[in-house]
């Protein structure tokens, strides 16, 4: 996994919600240090419950 690609963090559209893969999202079984990637299409917003496919890329 490249340090770019960890670094990457998305955000969802319908929320705000954003994804950094240094901190994950345990409580949906997501581990520190998984890049979006890596994150299942079943995975879902921790905030309000929208699909991975609802998240872009954050430039931010």
């Amino acid at each position: 996994m490249s340090e770019t690609a960890t670094a990457q963090q998305w955000i969802c559209i319908s929320c705000g919600f954003i994804y950094d893969p240094e901190q994950g999202d345990p409580d949906g079984g997501i581990p520190p240090g998984t890049s979006f990637d890596d994150v299942p299409d079943d995975w879902f917003c921790p905030v309000c419950g929208a699909r991975k496919k609802d998240f872009e890329l954050h430039e931010g």
